[in-house]
Order: C-alpha cells, then structure tokens, then sequence
C-alpha cells in the first residue's frame, strides 16, 4: 500500500507541477506600440480647455477639421500632413513610447500661425484602439499649481484602414 499511495503523491506532484507552469505563461497581449502602425489617423476633431489649477474657465471644439493625418510607421518614424489646414510639406520624424506606454513621443515639427511647433512631442494617450487614438497634448503635467494656468488641447483620431494593410 505505501508504494500506491508513494505513486499517487508523486502523481499529484505531477499534476500540480504542469498546472503551475501552465498557470505561469503570460498570455500574449497586443502591445500599445503594436496599435500605431498599419493605417493613417486621420484628424476628426481637436479641442482645447483652458484652466486656471483644475478649474476649467473654457471649453472649445473644432470637429469641421480639414483632412488631417497622422502615419506611424513599424520603424518608429512617423509623419502629420495638413497640420491645422495650412499647406505645408508632409511633417516627418520620429515616435516612440514611454516605459509604461501612457505617453507618445513623436518629434515632429509642424508650422501653424505662431510659426514652428512641435504639438506631439510630450502626448499622453487618454485612448487608443484599434479604430480611435485620443491624445492629450499641452499642459498635461500631473502636478500643477492651482493658481497656475494651462492649457490642453484634446487631438481626437480614427483609423483609416488602406487596402494594403487590410
């Protein structure tokens, strides 16, 4: 009987061994990063908020964008056409994500009224999915003055799937 019962702890170690290892694996999740490229972002609305600390003062949107997109590529450039309506070159550079992937760093630099600016260097992402990317670019620091004024302007996205990357 010891020898039974010897076999059947050793089975049940067995057993309990494999579910551990198994229960271990990292089921493999979609990267952030991996939600950038394949498609264009076209530009379908953009609003600005103003606030004085956490107080908002103003609340303005735009939704009648002119065709706006932003192009990331899987080797990390990137580029933004018709930046705020204005006929300029396609704007290229780079992105790249922070470590816990909460914000985007693209360097590219756009001109609009008040000359070069480079809106998208310092993003943090308030949604990303397959189909929409909000980004919240300006003043965005997590901690502020509450007498302090900021401003955040609101970029919102949706892909634009083309036929080669379907």
């Amino acid at each position: 009987m010891t020898k039974m019962k010897r076999k059947y702890v050793l089975l049940f170690l067995f057993a309990l061994a494999c579910i551990a290892v198994n229960s271990c694996k990292k089921a493999e999740k979609a990267s952030i990063a991996t939600l950038f490229p394949g498609g264009t972002w076209k530009l379908t609305s953009v609003e600005t908020k103003k606030y004085i600390g956490n107080q908002g003062i103003s609340d303005t949107t735009i939704n009648d964008t002119c065709s706006q997109y932003f192009t990331f590529k899987s080797d990390k450039t990137c580029a933004y056409t018709n930046f705020n309506c204005a006929s300029q070159e396609t704007a290229t550079g780079t992105w790249s994500l922070s470590q816990n992937q909460l914000y985007l760093y693209a360097d590219i630099t756009l001109k609009d009224t008040s000359g070069n600016v480079r809106p998208f260097l310092n993003s943090q992402i308030q949604s990303l999915g397959q189909y929409s990317m909000v980004l919240n670019t300006g003043d965005i620091a997590p901690n502020y003055s509450l007498t302090q004024p900021r401003t955040i302007v609101v970029y919102g996205f949706v892909r634009q799937i083309s036929a080669a990357s379907e």
